[in-house]
């Protein structure tokens, strides 16, 4: 009695569980329930989709900025510069995966204008490299930008500068604006040591989004850097881009393996580690959070399904004396919840993807300007989504059980006297 001859053979439990759902309720209140199992499980799958597709696309728009400002990896020296750049460069660009490496030169510095002044991370880098070391200015602008002009007002040439947006507002200037650049390499004097002063030339403005690098850097051409701070021809250390961003760790080893114990680097995972920790607890929360939803309308499935193990008594008796075993009335049952939760899971999915796409073309969300993003970063994943049905589909399996292995232990002489 376990299956039922035909072309498509389909087991009798799963025919009577589809029958118990299409069929009309003595009570029509488990009926509402049971559609309020499906409408539950339905706006959970649904916002935690959503959600989930947002906070993948934060994930994904922060690594964007700062691979826009930020190399893959950095190789420093312990104690010191760098004294032969051109030769660590020959053997950086030989190890596999790297696709280029440019030296630069790094710094703490004071920024004065006529309006203020502020602390900033002065970089020196290399337009030559041939990479876009910042967002918004390819190496070609680069160049142009960082090199000697002539300002206005009559003043003699002075090198460019390129500010962060926030930095600029700190100090009150814009493009094209004088400041001072004091570095403490100074001179010993007869006064004691002088820190040095020079004046540059606000060539460009760079929005990266985030407040952290906005407010801090600001890039001068390398030559000029290495004046700043006297160090010759040494440089601070080498900025490493390569094919595949998100192999750094492997890549870096290979740099280590070549280059010995008196170097060290880092690559931008780890640099950014705090970030990307705290964005994947954050996703970890809001997973667990919206998956009560879908718990919620777990219980309601587990209800309905003791109500209908109530009023079918009778006909589980039959089907019992029948022949059915206590393993064929638990599967009725156990369809039946699945059912509804496979019902559910697929509404939601469908209406979370088709909001997504909404968000993602349509863009009918502006965020204040507080956010760096101007609108909801949205970025739905298949796997993401996977993880997501898995749970509410294996949730909703796990609420039949107990209805359902209630329902097989019933004494067929009672439910049939007293059904």
């Amino acid at each position: 009695m376990s299956r039922i001859g035909s072309p498509l053979s389909i087991s009798y439990e799963l025919l009577i569980a589809l029958r118990y759902l299409k069929a009309k309720r003595r009570q029509a209140f488990i009926s509402l329930i049971s559609l309020l199992s499906v409408a539950g499980v339905a706006v959970g799958v649904m916002a935690l989709v959503v959600v989930i597709a947002v906070m993948t696309g934060a994930e994904k728009d922060f690594k964007a900025r700062i691979l826009g400002f930020q190399s893959h990896i950095t190789v420093m020296k312990r104690g010191g510069g760098i004294a032969d750049p051109a030769h660590l460069l020959n053997v950086i660009e030989g190890v596999d995966g790297v696709t280029v490496a440019a030296p630069f030169v790094y710094g703490q510095v004071m920024l004065r204008s006529g309006y203020g002044v502020s602390g900033a991370v002065l970089r020196g880098v290399d337009p030559a490299a041939g990479v876009t070391q910042i967002e918004g200015f390819p190496p070609e602008r680069l160049e142009t930008q960082l090199a000697r002009k002539a300002p206005s007002r009559g003043r003699p040439p002075a090198p460019g500068v390129v500010l962060g947006k926030e930095l600029a507002l700190n100090l009150g200037v814009g493009e094209g604006d004088m400041i001072y650049l004091i570095s403490p390499k100074g001179m010993i004097s007869p006064m004691g040591h002088v820190p040095s002063m020079r004046q540059f030339r606000v060539a460009g403005l760079f929005d990266s989004g985030m407040y952290e690098y906005d407010s801090a850097f600001a890039y001068i051409h390398i030559d000029d850097a290495k004046s700043v701070f006297r160090l010759g021809d040494k440089v601070s250390g080498m900025d490493v881009w390569i094919d595949a961003p998100y192999e750094a760790h492997q890549v870096r080893e290979g740099i280590l393996a070549q280059m010995g114990p008196i170097f060290w680097a880092r690559d931008w995972m780890q640099m950014n580690a705090s970030l990307f920790s705290a964005l994947k607890l954050e996703k970890a929360a809001m997973f667990v959070i919206l998956i009560l939803i879908v718990l919620v309308a777990a219980f309601n499935i587990a209800s309905s399904l003791i109500m209908m193990v109530m009023e079918k008594t009778r006909d589980i008796a039959i089907l019992k004396a029948m022949g059915a075993t206590d393993g064929s009335i638990m599967r009725i049952f156990v369809y039946q919840g699945t059912l509804i939760g496979m019902v559910g899971t697929s509404i939601g999915v469908v209406l979370g993807v088709v909001l997504c796409f909404f968000l993602k073309h349509f863009k009918f969300i502006d965020l204040p300007k507080v956010y760096i993003f101007s609108t909801l970063p949205v970025r739905l994943e298949a796997m993401d989504v996977l993880v997501i049905s898995a749970s509410a589909f294996g949730i909703c399996f796990l609420a039949t059980l107990y209805p359902a292995w209630q329902a097989s232990r019933q004494n067929t002489v009672e439910a049939i006297r007293y059904g």
